[in-house]
């Protein structure tokens, strides 16, 4: 612990007043993102929705929203209902028991360990990513780190290697060491505390440990979106399926076929102004996406598209008050702020 007592980081903000729902929302945060980006949106997240039951209690919409522009939307559905279950069958209050918090949406093994270490002191092992880099060098463990039976010898070590006291401090060294020392590329091993007992390190192999995720070519999609303004200088925006990509935003409609046939079936009217901008590339973590916006002005002064709540026309300025996914929120952007849509 001297190392982590000298060189840890100790004033991330959700080690202030570290309960479990402030330690909850940062580990969700954190899942494959970076530290610096996550502390703004951590900030902004604690001072909208300050306990598990204000988060609870607001609306999905506004949860999304507030997640905008980090990614992998599926974390912030499960905090929302997850801070939900907690408010309607745990009175409020989160269980502190590790198999009671994994039945609960998006919490697995290591993000309840660290809820109770970090939150609690209860000498529960993590496995995060950090963890995974520092161990799996450490004890010279072959193979990729999310394969099954790597993954069971490096859950069986964090498990022998968890203190039954100063368990925080532990737990949070072993990230900071990962974070900050033992990284994923040019790791610092010549101030590594660990670095006597290291495998890795003796054997020269700290740059091939731990072994890369096997690599497959992403498939492609192509993938039209329709930019429509109507005569009020509304956009349409339609809120996407609970589940898949970018599950619950909002974002621009999605059409296939010809473009003014679609817009004659959905309005009544062929666009007075079409136009096809160049494609544009967003790559997810199992798919890359070939996005292609048509921008389409209509003359009428549209309101109701359909029955549906899955629809409505903004104005760009209240665009920021939902969820759109961060490149469609640029296309907007782009489209609507620097070459604003003209009448022909």
């Amino acid at each position: 612990m001297i190392w982590f007592d000298q060189h840890g980081r100790h004033h991330l903000p959700w080690q202030q007043e570290p309960t479990p729902y402030r330690v909850w929302v940062s580990e969700i945060l954190l899942q494959q993102t970076q530290v610096s980006v996550v502390i703004p949106y951590f900030q902004r997240f604690m001072a909208q929705f300050p306990t598990v039951l204000a988060l609870a209690d607001a609306p999905l919409d506004a949860v999304l929203a507030a997640w905008a522009g980090l990614g992998y939307y599926a974390r912030a559905r499960h905090l929302h209902r997850t801070a939900q279950r907690i408010r309607d069958e745990y009175q409020g209050e989160f269980p502190l028991d590790s198999k009671t918090l994994q039945t609960l949406p998006g919490i697995g093994r290591s993000t309840a360990g660290a809820i109770l270490a970090l939150a609690a002191n209860q000498p529960q092992p993590i496995l995060d990513g950090n963890v995974k880099r520092v161990l799996a060098r450490c004890f010279a463990i072959e193979g990729w780190v999310g394969q099954s039976d790597v993954q069971a010898q490096l859950w069986t070590l964090a498990t022998q290697l968890t203190p039954s006291q100063r368990v925080a401090a532990y737990t949070q060294a072993m990230m900071d060491l990962g974070a900050t020392v033992c990284t994923r590329r040019n790791p610092a091993c010549h101030c590594c505390p660990l670095r006597t007992d290291c495998r890795a390190h003796a054997e020269a192999r700290q740059h091939q440990l731990p072994a890369p995720r096997p690599r497959q070519p992403l498939p492609e999609r192509l993938v039209t979106i329709a930019i429509i303004r109507n005569s009020r200088g509304e956009v349409l925006l339609e809120q996407r399926p609970p589940s898949g990509i970018w599950g619950g935003l909002w974002s621009a409609p999605e059409i296939s076929g010809d473009a003014v046939e679609w817009c004659l079936a959905q309005f009544g009217e062929r666009p007075q102004h079409l136009e096809r901008l160049p494609l544009r590339r967003h790559t997810l973590t199992h798919l890359r996406l070939n996005l292609q916006p048509i921008i389409m002005q209509l003359k009428s002064a549209i309101h109701q598209v359909t029955d549906s709540a899955q629809q409505r026309w903004l104005v760009l300025d209240d665009l920021a008050t939902i969820g759109l996914p961060a490149p469609i929120k640029d296309i907007f952007t782009a489209v609507l702020t620097v070459t604003p849509l003209g009448i022909d």
